[in-house]
């Protein structure tokens, strides 16, 4: 198993001085993967609401800064040398699939076959009506859509594609991926997001949090793999060529988190229950899991990642 954390887009560590240090860090380190969220603007006005918190308030809307993803993680391809680029998540139709794709070849190319794209179809309406999108309602459609975009391009050598949104022939798209294939994660815990995985995905890479979706729990995940499996089936594929990886998107808590039926919330408490955790979902299958070890200040967030490295993984089991 290994092991990835989010890099700051907002508030005070995004900046090019601590963006390196963290990255460096975060390599040196042993971490595996550097996740990169994904905003392009931050609405004033915020009606949406955020899936991944109880209340369903965003906490990125204070402040009103967001670093550009894919300009980040071409930042961050240029000062390291091996922890792989993750978009966590990418918002699908956010971007023109063709460009995006170009975008996300050439920063392969220059990272020596680095970068992983973590998919999302997103679910702030405001931003998406200020970009100019395709419809929000068609946002699973667009997502499907565009995948199929960048598969196309990324492996044809005479690519062309003929869809409801997208359309192109007799084109040259070089140079390809260094990856054969370039890694799709599918990111999502809904009934859609599972069979988007299924269908589309190279791994499946959702969040514990959703309150509408709960993974929260080692055996709240397996249930969710079971709908996984059994979708993989149905769309012909081997369930086992699915990567799976978890994302645990919330700070760490020295103390456990007890959720509604007085089961401890995944990834809370003690560096021994964290380390449970990761064994139990590694049971599971899972292979990459990710944290957000973000603070208010450098020292604090090296501090956590470091403390992450001696005190959990040691007591995760081989």
């Amino acid at each position: 198993m290994d092991f990835g954390f989010s890099m700051p887009t907002r508030g005070p560590l995004a900046n090019k001085r601590d963006l390196v240090e963290i990255a460096r860090a975060g390599e040196a380190l042993g971490f595996s993967y550097l996740a990169i969220p994904d905003h392009i603007l931050v609405p004033r006005q915020i009606d949406s609401r955020y899936p991944y918190s109880q209340e369903g308030d965003w906490p990125g809307r204070v402040g009103g800064e967001c670093l550009e993803q894919l300009t980040l993680m071409a930042w961050l391809a240029a000062a390291t040398e091996k922890a792989r680029l993750l978009t966590s998540v990418m918002v699908v139709p956010h971007r023109k699939p063709v460009h995006t794709a170009k975008i996300l070849a050439t920063i392969d190319v220059l990272s020596g076959g680095r970068v992983v794209l973590g998919c999302g179809t997103g679910w702030l309406r405001e931003e998406f009506e200020a970009i100019g999108t395709e419809p929000f309602e068609a946002r699973g459609q667009v997502t499907d859509e565009y995948i199929r975009v960048f598969k196309e391009l990324w492996t044809s050598e005479n690519p062309s594609f003929a869809g409801e949104y997208v359309s192109f022939k007799d084109i040259s798209f070089e140079p390809k991926p260094v990856q054969r294939p370039l890694p799709i994660w599918i990111g999502g815990e809904s009934g859609r997001a599972l069979k988007r995985a299924a269908s589309l995905g190279d791994g499946w890479y959702p969040i514990g949090a959703n309150p509408r979706d709960p993974l929260n729990t080692v055996p709240r995940y397996a249930a969710a793999l079971e709908r996984l499996k059994r979708h993989a089936e149905e769309a012909g594929r081997d369930p086992a060529e699915i990567a799976l990886a978890f994302w645990a998107n919330w700070p760490g808590n020295a103390h456990p988190i007890e959720i509604e039926d007085g089961q401890r919330f995944i990834m809370t408490g003690s560096a021994e229950q964290i380390a449970q955790d990761i064994a139990g979902l590694g049971a599971l299958g899972v292979e990459h899991v990710l944290f957000n070890f973000q603070r208010p200040s450098l020292p604090e967030m090296l501090e956590a990642m470091q403390q992450f490295i001696e005190d959990v993984r040691p007591k995760v089991p081989a």
